[in-house]
């Protein structure tokens, strides 16, 4: 009948609608979709006599990828009365199939995400392939959004307001097993075969079928809004969601209202009610942010955005690890998981063996959650081969250096080992912040040594920042990230300087929250607006991560180097602060015991009271405006000015590399959207202001004068 959906009737009168939209690799909720969905519910009714049942099906390898994000990011304020309208007309479709009195199936093949699994959502019965990488959930709100195409509404009234608010609000995916424990899909199927048959043979066992809230008696599961126990709950909820989204998170909380609002309604004015906050979502910046950013500006970098053209794609093979530290056992553990053979290495076989040893717990916890099971996780541990003799890395295709932060060593285990690497093989130091070009000079060809700094936990942090050294070649650009994609890590690729991109903006958001401590504001109050700035952590308890000692070691390094190039690192307030905390309070940070907090054996830590009889100042008070935006301006200044070096070559590697690598704000979009939704202009003009105010750290950048001129986003 149309292009984006056959329409297929089989000698039983059962209808297979097969989503297929031309011209893509998935299906969307586009304008074709629409169309094509509005012709077939018509036909639906037109026919119901001939028809004994309908199923969804797809003829992609994913079932159903969602809205059209193409679209949804266009969406202005202006077009939102037309915008709601629009949603109101793709929900009436599904309304009407699913209220034929037929039963109505989705087979789902592949991920039913967002949009897709709406559409699931819309049957009365759901079967999916039981593929363990098979997802189906509800993951808008990660993009500040909410279920539009009826997802609230039905996710309510399928689970009760509790059990599905982790769906709605945290965005959780499942897989199929997962999905019907939780009682989102009713059938498991083998296969795509069987998954059909298995779809046809319900509709034939059930020839009348309807939604449960359709049928007269229908009571919401776990009660309504109204229910004592339940209205006891709900009165908690948003005290709860404010204190994880710090305000800054439109989505979770306009989610709350709708489900709450919607499930006091029936499920008419409930699918109208979720239309409503799902334009006001749409057509907000917050949602623009975080959709350009955690879409299409990661989908291109994943997409090889930042390497170089014209190199085939390589397969890492074997990756030798130098250091079996926290950081090097973390990359062996990475690369493992990925089914790549990797020697750790370290000066003695113990102290490898301990490295690998780490790798041993995760893989237990991972078993112990269903996650893997024992005979998977064995082949991962059986991939780490810990040593201390350098010839186990012979054949090595990368060899990954991540000793400690200092210049001879990192120069002596280079030399050791890269006699062992293969003849195209690449050798990387795990840096954080030693300029690459500098360490290359100990390898014997600089073409083929870069700069891979990995974070951490490695484990859990998604980021590798991939670094060229002046003399790095193209091809071991490529084959670094390709090795960084290989284990399901996102690389951003900056240029050589000190302290790169992640390490020099990082130290800018410690550096401003330690400057208004030495000014004498309180604490709590610095901790307080980096928290409701969107930070996922205050800058005083970051620092104590770190470690003053290290972070000293770094400033002292930093130091010598400029003043070897005859330059020279002005001493700070931030520096005078941390110095006081080491040489005068002997406080080092969280390892220690002791640093801007206190850690007890037993309890939270807690802002150390030593901080206000030292360094507060009663008289100093400044608005929580400004604490906000020293936090966010500093490392957005920062952030230009290394894109105004040359440091950054993309505005997509500036985004994803601060909030996957230092937790800037996601709700910004990254440190330059923070600048382009701000309005080029206005952060111009603040940024003046934080100047002639606070110092010249808040200088604007000549790149930033020459767009606030232009009026030109970053882009």
């Amino acid at each position: 009948m149309t292009d984006a959906i056959r329409f297929e009737k089989d000698k039983d009168n059962i209808v297979t609608l097969t989503m297929d939209m031309p011209g893509q690799s998935a299906n969307t909720m586009n304008a074709d979709f629409r169309e094509a969905i509005l012709k077939i519910a018509d036909r639906i009714e037109t026919e119901i006599d001939s028809i004994s049942g309908v199923i969804y099906a797809s003829a992609k390898s994913t079932f159903f990828a969602g809205g059209d994000l193409k679209e949804l990011i266009q969406v202005e304020k202006e077009n939102a009365a037309e915008f709601f309208q629009m949603v109101e007309k793709i929900k009436a479709p599904l309304r009407k199939i699913e209220t034929q009195g037929i039963p109505v199936v989705a087979a789902i093949n592949g991920a039913a995400l967002g949009g897709g699994f709406e559409i699931c959502l819309a049957s009365h019965h759901r079967i999916a392939i039981n593929n363990p990488k098979l997802k189906v959930g509800l993951p808008e709100v990660s993009l500040g959004l909410l279920p539009g195409g009826g997802g609230v509404a039905r996710m309510v009234r399928l689970l009760g307001l509790e059990a599905a608010f982790p769906f709605l609000m945290e965005g959780k995916q499942v897989n199929p097993e997962k999905a019907l424990k939780a009682g989102l899909i009713h059938e498991l199927a083998d296969d795509a075969t069987d998954l059909i048959s298995k779809a046809k043979a319900w509709i034939k066992a059930n020839p009348k079928s309807s939604q449960p809230w359709d049928v007269k008696g229908y009571k919401l599961p776990g009660g309504a809004p109204s229910h004592p126990a339940v209205a006891q709950k709900l009165a908690i909820v948003p005290s709860i969601l404010r204190q994880k989204t710090k305000g800054c998170y439109p989505a979770p909380e306009k989610i709350l209202a709708a489900a709450v609002e919607g499930a006091q309604v029936d499920f008419d004015q409930a699918c109208t009610i979720e239309s409503r906050y799902f334009t006001e979502l749409t057509t907000s910046q917050i949602a623009k942010n975080m959709i350009g950013t955690f879409w299409f500006q990661l989908n291109e970098i994943k997409a090889g955005g930042s390497r170089p053209n014209g190199i085939d794609a390589y397969t890492t093979k074997k990756v030798g690890v130098l250091g079996a530290g926290m950081m090097g056992a973390g990359i062996a553990y990475s690369t493992a998981m990925s089914g790549i053979e990797v020697v750790l290495k370290d000066i003695s076989v113990e102290a490898a063996e301990k490295g690998k040893a780490y790798s041993e717990g995760l893989l237990k916890k991972r078993v112990s959650r269903k996650q893997m099971t024992q005979a998977k996780a064995d082949s991962v541990l059986a991939l780490i081969k810990p040593t201390a003799n350098a010839e186990d890395l012979d054949g090595c295709d990368l060899i990954i250096e991540a000793v400690f932060e200092n210049r001879e060593l990192k120069a002596k285990v280079t030399q050791e080992a890269e006699q062992f690497m293969a003849k195209d093989g690449v050798f990387a130091s795990n840096t954080s912040t030693l300029p690459i070009t500098g360490l290359a000079t100990a390898a014997k060809d600089a073409q083929k040594f870069i700069g891979l700094h990995f974070f951490s936990p490695v484990d859990k942090m998604p980021l590798v920042e991939i670094i060229k050294g002046e003399q790095t070649s193209d091809e071991t650009l490529a084959r670094a990230f390709d090795y960084v994609l290989q284990i399901n890590k996102t690389p951003i690729v900056v240029n050589d300087s000190r302290g790169f991109f992640t390490s020099r903006t990082f130290g800018t958001f410690v550096g401003e929250g330690l400057t208004m401590l030495s000014e004498g504001i309180h604490p709590q109050f610095i901790e307080s607006a980096a928290l409701q700035a969107g930070m996922p952590i205050g800058p005083l308890a970051v620092q104590d991560e770190v470690s003053m000692t290290l972070s000293r070691k770094v400033v002292d390094q930093t130091r010598l180097d400029l003043q070897a190039e005859g330059k020279d690192l002005p001493v700070t307030p931030a520096e005078e602060l941390t110095n006081k905390m080491l040489d005068e309070f002997k406080r080092e940070g969280k390892a220690a015991g002791a640093g801007f907090y206190d850690y007890p054996e037993k309890g939270k830590k807690k802002l150390w009271a030593g901080l206000t009889e030292h360094f507060v100042k009663p008289e100093v008070s400044i608005s929580l405006e400004d604490a906000k935006e020293r936090i966010l301006f500093r490392q957005a200044i920062e952030t230009l000015r290394c894109y105004e070096e040359g440091v950054l070559t993309s505005v997509r590697d500036a985004n994803i590399g601060s909030i996957f690598g230092i937790g800037f704000a996601p709700w910004t979009g990254g440190a330059i959207q923070y600048v382009n939704q701000y309005g080029v202009r206005a952060f111009y003009q603040r940024a003046k202001q934080l100047t002639e105010l606070y110092g010249e750290r808040f200088e604007p950048p000549a790149i930033l004068v020459e767009h606030a001129e232009k009026g030109e986003i970053f882009k």
